[in-house]
């Protein structure tokens, strides 16, 4: 099997390729500086060069509150970039594999968001993944669209590295407690892929870590297991406070809880605890030396 990861410089993509590179398929993976998804032309090359069975598509747009000054080119990279990939992926008889986000639902309620419910993303950068993702189903290939939610890996910029590095310079932090969702790991994330390419799965799913969370809960629980680690934690204090504390241009989604039990029928093991998984990231982030 011939993969091609798009997006392959951020933290799903160096963990997809770190996962699907130990068996016996061949990757290939682009960073956004070795493929502009919006040059159509690149794009056509690369694939009737390569000629791929998958395209996992990693690459988008995702500075939400930049997204609101800059519409057209989040909905360029994020909905027509992704619409032609597909048209491409189509003409070479490859099947596409794209990465969307809770921000597709209003965040409204309580209960997890399954597959089949109604969409209303509250934001642009919301609706942009959203038609991406309507382009990507539309299309007559055999293609997959897998929503995820709170990611966070040992590479790249993310909440938890965020947090552990705010722990060391301040005594105090202060983190929302009103919006909620499911921490999930990427390397739990690239796992959960390489299954589905596997099966040959399409259509629609949800995959997030199992358990919810509010972000200053997920913020205690980031410092609690970094100190027996040995990360260097001077904070001693997270206080909560309302989202209102921290405006921003685009507004979040209160409730991005995904239900994945569409997925997890699929899976040969269950999907690991939010919690478990951070601590198990936090170890590998430590003997990487990457804190």
């Amino acid at each position: 099997m011939k993969i091609l990861v798009t997006g392959a410089g951020g933290q799903l993509g160096r963990d997809l390729l770190e996962h699907l590179q130990t068996g016996s398929e061949t990757v290939h993976g682009a960073t956004r500086a070795e493929l502009d998804l919006c040059d159509t032309v690149a794009v056509q090359r690369l694939l009737h060069q390569m000629q791929p069975d998958w395209i996992i598509n990693c690459a988008a747009w995702t500075a939400v509150d930049d997204a609101e000054d800059r519409p057209q080119d989040a909905f360029a990279l994020n909905r027509d970039a992704v619409a032609e990939l597909t048209r491409e992926a189509d003409a070479v008889a490859c099947r596409v594999l794209h990465l969307s986000t809770d921000y597709v639902f209003s965040g409204e309620g309580n209960t997890p968001w399954r597959e089949e419910d109604p969409t209303a993303p509250i934001g642009v950068y919301g609706r942009s993944k959203l038609e991406g993702e309507q382009a990507v189903l539309a299309s007559p290939g055999r293609h997959t669209v897998l929503r995820t939610s709170w990611l966070y890996g040992v590479h790249g910029k993310n909440f938890v590295k965020t947090m552990l590095r705010l722990a060391r310079e301040r005594d105090e932090l202060r983190v929302v407690n009103d919006q909620f969702g499911s921490p999930t790991w990427s390397h739990d994330l690239a796992e959960a892929i390489g299954v589905l390419l596997h099966q040959g799965a399409t259509g629609l799913y949800h995959y997030a870590n199992r358990g919810r969370t509010s972000w200053h809960a997920f913020a205690c629980a980031i410092l609690e297991e970094a100190r027996p680690l040995g990360f260097d934690v001077r904070a001693r204090r997270v206080v909560a406070v309302s989202s209102d504390a921290f405006p921003t241009r685009a507004r979040r989604p209160a409730c991005s809880v995904l239900d994945t039990r569409r997925i997890q029928a699929l899976l040969p093991a269950p999907i690991p605890g939010w919690r478990d998984s951070l601590r198990r990231m936090l170890r590998a982030l430590a003997a990487a030396g990457l804190d």
